[in-house]
């Protein structure tokens, strides 16, 4: 492998992924800039040094548009639906009445940073659970800091589907996933391990630590269990739908043991608490959004299916006509035509969607065009092998099961998502896992968990809770927090997959 470092067409791939970490933690610059930094190095590279073709640099830049695209009307829509559900106070309405689904603090906060939070991120993602959950612990009466690292912990799990199955979908654009969507959550079962770490983090510092940790455990392994079990069974479906409907149908159960009084505490306890919650809808109709939501998933998933359109490109690129992002704003509508009263001025939040999804939408492109030229600039003048060809040789080792999750954690950790850590790296992956005769399958799975086990140490997440809680640069006290568990989460996947290698 050493000599891998000394041939200067390696050096020369490598240079603008280290130029990017670079960028990002040593001088902090934006995630933006970084990534149009790396696009305009590589670019140059591709043109001067690989003499990429013409038509090849053209054909890059055209399918990293789409993928781009594609993700911008996901991203829109997500947040066109959540500033209508704002704007008519849905989230506040389900947010109480999660909340009172138990007096007790520890039911309360896994209720909330488990169930809701991954719920909110099948359906908006990027960074929303923590935006919506931290200030809710808050005012329950956890401290800031315990409130964020709980709520980066609950942006864990759900994060492998992401927006309605974004990270796989989009973060592996272009590449065979067949198999990926539920193998991928049968080894994201490990997740099951959350709440408890949740458990853990709420109950230190209290006079009875020990004993209220032990009387909610039993609550917080079910919790675990009754999400990722769901979530590996809708996962035959595909990608869109296991985080929405594992959290749904594990809140479900979950409010069932509440109800019946099993594997819950017998004492229940609460905190010093903040300004509570108000409802001002009935429950049927806060929780009626997302069902239909669900609905329109399911229905645009069965009846569209992999259908549709082929765009005048050079590329030959075809635009799906399932996006889930349509769903989105289809719901959004309905609720903005036949909630607002008459007489008042329906709201459309069209500047607020496009203003939220721009930002990150050129970041995907600019990730998404450098990456499409690592692959196309084998198509050269020069000889040279392309750079993800080059890269891929790094990734070459009997342990690449092993350390998949960990890489794909990485690009979270700088990148604050599992979709752009897909992006970066699941190409390297395949071409590494084709040639050890590894399945492909298992290597995909394996980074997009570790991705989303990342997710607990997103910068980007990070410094954004910080500004919504209230307080600043406390990144190294929550790190503190998020460390272990990411770490046991990531070894756990690892072991597994040196397990699997050997029965796929």
């Amino acid at each position: 492998m050493e000599w891998l470092f000394f041939n200067l067409p390696i050096l020369l791939s490598v240079l603008p992924i280290v130029i990017f970490v670079f960028f990002l933690i040593f001088w902090k610059i934006s995630l933006l800039k970084s990534s149009l930094a790396v696009l305009a190095i590589f670019s140059i590279l591709a043109i001067f040094y690989w003499q990429i073709s013409p038509s090849a640099f053209m054909i890059s830049c055209e399918k990293g548009f789409f993928v781009a695209f594609d993700i911008f009307i996901i991203i829109f829509g997500a947040i066109f639906f959540l500033k209508i559900l704002e704007n008519f106070q849905v989230i506040n309405n389900v947010s109480y009445y999660l909340e009172h689904l138990s007096r007790d603090y520890r039911v309360q906060i896994i209720i909330l940073a488990w169930f809701f939070e991954n719920f909110i991120e099948g359906t908006a993602g990027f960074g929303t659970p923590v935006a919506v959950v931290a200030p809710l612990l808050v005012g329950l009466g956890l401290p800031p800091i315990k409130a964020l690292v709980v709520s980066l912990l609950g942006n864990s799990a759900s994060v492998v589907f992401g927006a309605a199955g974004t990270p796989i979908r989009t973060g592996f654009a272009g590449l065979n996933v067949s198999g990926v969507s539920s193998l991928s959550a049968l080894i994201n079962c490990v997740g099951f391990i959350v709440p408890i770490f949740m458990l853990w983090i709420i109950t230190n510092g209290r006079s009875n630590r020990r004993e209220e940790f032990f009387e909610a455990l039993p609550f917080a392994i079910f919790s675990g269990i009754v999400f990722v079990v769901p979530s590996w069974l809708i996962s035959f479906f595909g990608s869109e739908l296991p985080s929405i409907v594992g959290s749904f149908l594990g809140l479900l159960l979950a409010i069932v043991a509440i109800k019946v009084k099993i594997l819950i505490p017998q004492k229940a306890l609460s905190l010093e608490r903040g300004e509570s919650l108000k409802r001002t809808m009935s429950g049927t109709k806060a929780f009626l959004p997302y069902g239909l939501l669900i609905i329109l998933l399911i229905a645009g998933k069965f009846i569209l299916g992999e259908s549709g359109i082929k765009v005048l490109s050079l590329s030959g690129q075809i635009f799906k006509l399932f996006n889930p992002g349509f769903a989105f704003i289809l719901a959004g509508l309905f609720l903005v035509f036949f909630w607002t009263s008459k007489g008042k001025n329906k709201n459309f939040p069209i500047k607020t969607a496009f203003q939220g999804s721009f930002l990150p939408m050129m970041v995907i492109l600019s990730m998404s065009i450098f990456v499409q030229l690592m692959i196309m600039s084998g198509q050269n003048e020069s000889g040279i092998p392309a750079a993800v060809f080059l890269l891929a040789q790094i990734f070459e080792t009997n342990l690449l099961p092993f350390f998949a999750p960990f890489i794909g954690a990485f690009g979270s950790f700088l990148t604050g998502s599992a979709t752009i850590s897909n992006i970066m790296f699941g190409n390297f992956f395949v071409l590494a896992a084709t040639n050890l005769s590894l399945s492909t399958r298992l290597v995909l799975s394996l980074a997009v968990v570790g991705s989303s086990a990342g997710n607990m140490i997103a910068l980007a997440d990070m410094l954004s809770g910080e500004a919504i809680v209230g307080v600043k640069n406390k990144e190294l006290e929550i790190a503190r927090g998020v460390i272990i568990p990411c770490l046991t989460y990531l070894l756990l996947v690892g072991g597994l997959g040196m397990f699997l290698v050997e029965i796929i």
